[in-house]
């Protein structure tokens, strides 16, 4: 199979992208230049679709860079934007590029301008032959771009609206009603974007992590609380230590996050952000040695996401304060993530969020900054 990366800092059109083309080819949806120069030490596609503008390193500078080094400049770059200038077209094309693709796209355009690439770099020898017949699905590619851009275009918005909306609503209903844990989803955000771009450098989770798209997941982890919206109020909002009866009610949120998500599944057929929600929902509480909740996972039977969110999670909470306790210090709290690490945390992890704590304090004050300001 094929293999494709696409580079976009909007979500929307990787959403897209990964709808069309996952079937047909190896796909990476990356989110930044600098990220895909990163990932072509370690894999070279066969085709790249690269935004032209792109906070920090824009399309231009990266395929600069990409045609600058002998071991990728032969790789073809398809640009994506949503210019429609001769100039910026020229320059992209002066560059390297072996075409534009204007946004937005329609699905049937994109996956047959690609289908049409793949043919010219696998096929370069019968180039000439074939002249003519490229020349006419070209024309019958922009036929396709004039009857269906107004339609692809309604529909993106439709979905990027839906998707926006059920994640906020939510995540803000559930926060308004813990006030124990005020502004916990974006500071937990905050921290598994530091911990997401360390685990992109680290070879023991690439094959994993370099299959997800990172926004993706980070906008998901907004729900991973979802299951707190049924819990009594009389428990969520305790200001003081649970009891043992009521932690195990406050428990069951996993359980309950999991099938408001599932049914929120059932009505819609966008299903790539909900599906990483209900892995995060579920598995958040699990520990390494087996003795979380809900299901009492042990090791690598935890998914990924749920391992890495129990670290952001449980860092927030212990620099937080809450009703029954004062907030520990950033060194208190690495030293008990340092020691739960192998009982509570998954031990390779343990180890990423050492080497990124420094980052994750920054983060931390800046967040408490924000929220005094």
């Amino acid at each position: 199979m094929k293999t494709i990366i696409m580079v976009d800092d909007n979500l929307s059109n990787l959403t897209i992208g990964t709808n069309v083309l996952e079937s047909y080819y190896d796909l990476i949806t990356l989110n930044s230049g600098e990220l895909l120069l990163k990932v072509l030490e370690k894999k070279i596609p066969d085709l790249i679709l690269l935004d032209v503008d792109m906070p920090g390193m824009n399309g231009f500078d990266t395929i600069k860079a990409i045609k600058s080094n002998k071991q990728y400049s032969h790789i073809p770059v398809v640009f994506l934007t949503a210019k429609s200038d001769s100039l910026s077209e020229l320059e992209g094309l002066s560059l390297g590029a072996i075409d534009y693709i204007a946004k937005p796209f329609s699905p049937p355009l994109l996956l047959k301008r690609i289908e049409l690439h793949i043919l010219v770099e696998s096929q370069k020898n019968d180039l000439i032959e074939k002249q003519d017949e490229l020349i006419a699905q070209k024309k019958e590619l922009q036929k396709f771009n004039e009857n269906l851009r107004e339609m692809v275009a309604e529909k993106t918005k439709t979905v990027l609206e839906l998707q926006n909306t059920i994640l906020s609503t939510i995540a803000n209903l559930v926060e308004s009603r813990d006030t124990n844990t005020g502004s916990h989803i974006e500071r937990t955000q905050s921290y598994l974007r530091i911990l997401m771009n360390a685990l992109w450098k680290s070879d023991d989770y690439w094959d994993e992590v370099s299959e997800w798209d990172i926004e993706l997941f980070l906008q998901s982890a907004q729900l991973h609380d979802v299951g707190k919206i049924s819990i009594d109020d009389s428990i969520l909002r305790k200001p003081g230590k649970l009891t043992p009866e009521e932690f195990t009610m406050i428990k069951e949120h996993a359980e309950i996050g999991k099938k408001i998500i599932e049914g929120i599944e059932s009505k819609t057929s966008q299903h790539a952000f909900l599906e990483q929600a209900r892995i995060l929902t579920m598995t958040h509480h699990e520990k390494w040695d087996g003795s979380g909740y809900p299901l009492g996972l042990k090791g690598e039977e935890i998914p990924l996401q749920g391992r890495l969110m129990a670290i952001a999670d449980v860092y927030d909470a212990l620099i937080s304060d809450r009703p029954y306790k004062k907030a520990f210090n950033h060194e208190e709290a690495v030293e008990i993530i340092k020691k739960d690490s192998g009982t509570h945390f998954d031990p390779g992890l343990v180890e990423i969020f050492l080497s990124v704590s420094d980052e994750l304090y920054n983060a931390a004050m800046k967040n408490k900054t924000n929220r005094e300001v």
